[in-house]
């Protein structure tokens, strides 16, 4: 999907939700459990309660490569399932030497076909560039992430009062253009979106932190917007688990429509 198709459905749904897929056994309807794959049936009932108000939909391998071949098939399954409308994001968090990452692209844009993969970009950019060599799909590179931690790295100084995000926006732009590069820049730090806009002001930020995590809409929404949009803002828990009883899909359905018809008032108003 390119980028003009992104904003596509996002102007054909008035949505920039993306619905992240962190599917929990612990945590799914326990009547799901007796299913032959509990994992997908939770998934599949999540996709077709929320299809109509998301634009993405991003699984966080880590919740399927947990459960071994098992889970690796149900997200399969999962991402076989996502209508070819929805963009799609392995939420893996590689990143390694040239060959292990070309690998690790190859795993995930051509055996299971995701158009989207998020990077960290710590050991730079040969860790980085052999996702890019993958046409038509999309590098979300780590930028300021939403969890606590984030400040033990991502906010150190250079002698210049640079921030170690700055850099990395400065030195990815080199690698990849906004037609194949995104950012995580986590709703959490809606205060500094404003200023990672204006150092990459067409690119997609993939905004992670609102709902459970706390991060507010419309401030992202009112600093991070720029004229395709350029956001695609991720919700999970609040979402998928807005009930934990047989009611789930419908709760899930609620909380979506919600956030979509939030999402459509802002890009009435800010973009």
């Amino acid at each position: 999907m390119t980028r003009l198709e992104l904003f596509e459905q996002i102007r054909k749904k008035q949505s920039y939700l993306c619905v992240g897929l962190d599917t929990d056994l612990d945590k799914i309807p326990k009547h799901l459990l007796s299913a032959d794959d509990p994992m997908f049936e939770f998934n599949k009932q999540i996709i077709d309660a929320t299809k109509d108000y998301c634009v993405a939909y991003k699984p966080n391998t880590a919740f399927y490569e947990a459960l071994g071949a098992k889970g690796w098939e149900s997200l399969k399954r999962t991402l076989d399932y996502i209508p070819t409308d929805c963009f799609t994001i392995a939420d893996a968090k590689r990143g390694d030497i040239g060959n292990t990452s070309t690998l690790y692209a190859k795993a995930f844009f051509k055996k299971m076909n995701f158009d989207a993969i998020t990077v960290s970009p710590y050991m730079g950019e040969d860790s980085v560039k052999p996702f890019l060599e993958f046409q038509g799909k999309w590098v979300i590179l780590l930028v300021h992430t939403s969890n606590s931690g984030s400040q033990d790295f991502q906010l150190m100084q250079n002698t210049d009062g640079k921030y170690l995000f700055q850099e990395v926006i400065f030195a990815s732009q080199r690698w990849a253009t906004e037609d194949q590069m995104m950012y995580v820049v986590g709703a959490t730090h809606a205060d500094k979106i404003g200023a990672i806009r204006a150092l990459a002001p067409e690119h997609f930020f993939l905004v992670p932190g609102v709902g459970a995590q706390g991060g507010d809409l419309e401030s992202i929404s009112r600093v991070g917007m720029n004229s395709h949009c350029g956001l695609l803002v991720n919700s999970s828990r609040s979402i998928i688990y807005a009930s934990a009883g047989k009611d789930f899909a419908e709760a899930a359905n609620k909380a979506a429509l919600e956030m979509q018809q939030e999402m459509q008032r802002y890009l009435k108003k800010y973009m």
